[in-house]
């Protein structure tokens, strides 16, 4: 048997629930587990679904197409269906920083995060060692103000030559082109910290500790056009204080940053979370 996982939102209507596990039953399925939303504000239906079907892969694509032409024409459905067998490719882009990426490749090692990695992409090569040692391929291209549009095109290339389905910026310290984010819609994941209040600038740390702040969090979301307000993934805080110093600010929040992102891409991954208009749903 093959479980795969189907992912899937239509306009909120009478019977969805009951068509889908029918239509599974009756093509000799076996649901293991099923998850559903209903956005109240705009009619919107959510459905995760993972169930078991035949080996055969004919019966396979043909469950996907015989599902798309059937149930979802009849609901106005749209899904997207996945072997959970097939792991992802994920590309990293990385910069200077390393907390996060010895955090990811450690997870990948050890089996955790189910995903292949064909290479590490940086604009520098401080990290290019680390890369060396998990004997992953690592491309360097750096981006200046006047070869910023080339260097993009680049990483696109590669990107398609690798046939990456998501990318995630491990403190890439870079803003995305509209032309990379267009061909990764809801498809690169970005990591950084967040405060209450917020501190921007090179320095948010200092800012905080300065301002004397009691919150301090990290935030994964997915990258679009307007930076840093794409559909949030996950978050979390903790709490700090006037005993804390600077140091104690950054290596909180870096390690928040490592389990914030680890967190999302486990979600991605799974395919447990589905985006629309600017906002997530995100199944347990």
């Amino acid at each position: 048997m093959k479980r795969i996982t189907l992912v899937m939102n239509c306009p909120d209507q009478k019977g969805i629930i009951a068509e889908v596990t029918n239509f599974i039953h009756n093509n000799n399925g076996n649901i293991v587990y099923i998850d559903q939303y209903v956005d109240r504000v705009n009619s919107i239906f959510f459905m995760r679904v993972e169930c078991e079907i035949s080996e055969d892969s004919q019966s396979i694509e043909h469950f996907k197409s015989t599902f798309e032409r059937t149930i979802g024409t009849q609901f106005q459905l749209k899904v997207e269906i996945y072997l959970n067998d097939e792991f992802p490719k994920m590309a990293l882009f990385v910069s200077k920083y390393d907390h996060c990426l010895y955090d990811i490749l450690a997870r990948h090692q050890s089996g955790e995060l189910a995903v292949h990695i064909p290479f590490i992409l940086s604009n520098h090569l401080d990290l290019k060692s680390i890369a060396e040692r998990f004997e992953i391929p690592f491309y360097h291209i750096p981006i200046t103000n006047e070869n910023k549009k080339k260097a993009e095109e680049k990483q696109l290339q590669i990107l398609q030559e690798h046939g990456v389905d998501f990318i995630v910026l491990a403190r890439y310290m870079q803003i995305i082109s509209g032309k990379l984010i267009e061909h990764f819609k809801d498809k690169i994941i970005n990591i950084h910290h967040s405060f209450l209040p917020a501190f921007p600038g090179a320095k948010p740390y200092h800012s905080a500790y300065e301002r004397g702040v009691k919150i301090i969090g990290a935030t994964s979301h997915y990258v679009t056009k307007e930076l840093d307000a794409g559909p949030i993934i996950e978050q979390n805080t903790t709490h700090v204080s006037h005993l804390n110093s600077i140091d104690d600010f950054i290596a909180k929040g870096r390690d928040l940053e490592r389990i914030v992102l680890s967190k999302a891409l486990q979600l991605h991954v799974a395919r447990k979370v589905m985006v629309y208009k600017n906002k997530t749903i995100v199944f347990s």
